[in-house]
C-alpha cells in the first residue's frame, strides 16, 4: 500500500501544534503561569512574558516546518507495537528544541530570512530571540514533569539521560560547524569523516533523540533503543545532505531563504564542497575557497560557486551518498521490527526524507 507521507506530515503537524500549545500557551495567563512556574514569590508580569516569550515563540512556530521529527517519533512508537496516541505529548520535545536551535542558528549565521519571513532576531531583537530560542530547549520538558506519575522512575531517568546527552552532542556539533565556516579551524582540509561526524551531532541529534525517547516510552530495551537511535541518526544525516543539495538546485527550496546557495554565503563546508575541493582543478579550488570566505550574498557570485560544485560532479555524488545512507539505515532495523503497516509507513517515511524536492 502506497503511503502519502506529505499528507501524513500535514496531519501530524496540526496535532503536534495543538499539543505544543497545551504546554506552551499562545498567551500566558495566571493559571498557565502557575502551572509552568509555580506560585510567585511576589507577582508575575504576564504582559512582559507574553511580549518577550510567547509572542516570538508562536510567531516562529506558526511559520510551519515539516514537523518530521515528531512524525518519526510517532511512527517508531507504532512500529514497536504501541498506540502512538498514548505518547503524542512527548513527541513535541525534539520539535520544540529544533525550532529553538533554528532561532539561535539564524543569529549565529546573521541570517535575514527564515520560512519566508524576517528571522526572529530581526523582528524582535537579539535579546528576545536569544532568550526565546534558549527557553525552547527546556520548555518541552514540561511534558516529563507533568506526566511523571505515568512513568516509572527508571524510565523517567532514562528519558532525562537521553535528553542531556543529546543536548551536549548538538552543542558540540554546532561548535564544530561554526569553527569551520568562521575560519577558526582549517576548513579547507576537512575530511569527509569529520563532516559526517559533525552532522551526526548537529543534525543527527534531534532525530536520534526522537527515536530513543520513543523507544524507551514504547518499552524497548537498551539494545533496541540504541539501534533505533542509530537508524534515526543516519536518516537525519541523509536528510541534511539532501538539504544541502536542495540549497543549490531547488527553486522552491530557495524561496524564503534568500535565493540559491545560502550555504555558500555562510561559508559552510558541506559534503558537496568537501568533495569539490578534493576533485577540483587548482584554479577552481582556489576560487571556490575564495567565494566561501567572502560570505557574499551576490547571487551571481554564489552561482559561480554552484557551477564549480556541479562541474566536479559533487551534486550527483552527494545525492548518491544520501540514498545509500538511507538504504543502510533501513538495514539497521529491517530485521528487528515485526512486519506491519506501521513498519511500511516508517520505510516510506525514510525514503521520503531523502527523495523530497523541498
Amino acid at each position: 500500500m502506497k503511503v502519502d507521507i506529505e499528507k501524513l506530515l500535514k496531519e501530524n503537524a496540526s496535532i503536534i501544534d495543538r499539543v505544543i500549545e497545551k504546554y506552551i500557551p499562545r498567551t500566558y495567563d495566571k493559571e498557565s503561569l502557575l502551572l509552568t512556574l509555580g506560585p510567585p514569590e511576589y507577582e508575575y508580569s504576564s504582559e512582559a512574558i507574553n511580549k518577550a516569550l510567547a509572542e516570538p515563540i508562536w510567531e516562529f512556530l506558526d511559520r510551519g516546518g515539516k514537523r518530521w521529527r515528531p512524525t518519526l517519533f510517532l511512527l517508531i512508537c507504532e512500529a514497536l507495537g504501541k498506540n502512538p496516541d498514548e505518547f503524542v505529548d512527548f513527541a513535541i520535545i525534539p520539535e520544540v528544541i529544533h525550532n529553538g536551535t533554528i532561532m539561535i542558528d539564524d543569529i549565529e549565521d546573521a541570517s535575514e530570512c527564515r520560512r519566508g519571513k524576517q528571522c526572529a532576531h530581526r523582528l524582535f531583537g537579539l535579546d528576545i530571540a536569544i532568550n526565546a530560542g534558549n527557553t525552547m530547549y527546556y520548555l518541552p520538558l514540561l511534558t516529563l514533569t507533568r506526566n511523571k506519575d505515568k512513568l516509572s522512575k527508571e524510565k523517567l531517568t532514562r528519558l532525562y539521560e537521553i535528553y542531556i546527552q543529546e543536548m551536549v552532542n548538538i552543542s558540540f556539533g554546532q561548535a564544530t560547524d561554526i569553527a569551520w565556516h568562521r575560519g577558526l579551524a582549517d576548513a579547507d582540509e576537512i575530511t569527509e569523516k569529520q563532516y559526517l561526524q559533525m552532522c551526526t551531532y548537529k543534525t543527527g541529534t534531534l532525530a536520534r533523540m526522537s527515536a530513543k525517547l520513543a523507544s524507551v516510552l514504547a518499552g524497548a530495551d537498551d539494545d533496541l533503543t540504541e539501534k533505533m537511535g542509530k537508524f534515526a541518526e543516519m536518516i537525519a544525516v541523509a536528510f541534511q545532505i539532501q538539504d544541502d543539495i536542495l540549497d543549490l538546485v531547488s527553486e522552491r527550496f530557495a524561496e524564503g531563504k534568500g535565493g540559491f546557495g545560502r550555504d555558500i554565503t555562510e561559508g559552510k563546508r558541506t559534503l558537496l564542497v568537501i568533495h569539490t575541493l578534493e576533485k577540483a582543478e587548482t584554479m577552481d579550488k582556489r576560487r571556490l575557497i575564495e567565494i566561501l570566505n567572502m560570505h557574499t550574498t551576490d547571487q551571481k557570485i554564489r552561482g559561480e560557486a554552484i557551477d564549480i560544485i556541479r562541474k566536479c560532479g559533487s551534486i550527483n555524488y552527494a545525492r548518491k551518498y544520501a540514498r545509500n545512507m538511507m538504504k543502510r539505515s533501513w538495514k539497521e532495523i529491517d530485521n528487528i521490527l515485526p512486519q506491519s503497516y506501521a513498519k511500511e509507513k516508517l520505510e516510506s517515511f525514510t525514503s521520503y526524507l531523502v527523495e523530497r524536492k523541498i
